[in-house]
């Protein structure tokens, strides 16, 4: 994976974006799901492995400083819905919370049984 951590004032990406990204080089073989307000979203990768579990809309973006990127999300009350059919599928998942001031590090961890 190719990201940029850097805050310099030539970073364009928003902080959150920032801060998913930092996550997911800390837990790559994820499907991390990045709480923000009343959703939680993924991205790249992530948001395509959503899609096709979960069945759920996949929207591109452009930004000047990531590029091209995917993202998906759903209600923060469909996690009880949507965590089960992610681990069925056989991902781990990772789920954090938005953190104010930054410091990226997941609430929870979840894993398929084997």
């Amino acid at each position: 994976m190719n990201t940029q951590t850097a805050t310099s004032s030539s970073d364009t990406r928003s902080p959150f974006l920032r801060q998913y990204e930092q996550l997911k080089e800390k837990y790559p073989e994820t499907v991390l799901l990045f709480r923000s307000g009343d959703f939680y979203k993924a991205y790249r990768e992530d948001a395509k492995t959503a899609e096709r579990v979960l069945g759920i809309k996949r929207y591109v973006e452009n930004d000047t400083q990531a590029g091209i990127y995917y993202y998906a999300f759903f209600p923060f009350h469909a996690l009880d819905t949507y965590l089960p059919q992610l681990i069925r599928a056989g991902c781990r998942v990772a789920i954090c919370d938005q953190l104010e001031p930054p410091r990226p590090r997941p609430t929870e961890v979840v894993t398929p049984s084997r």
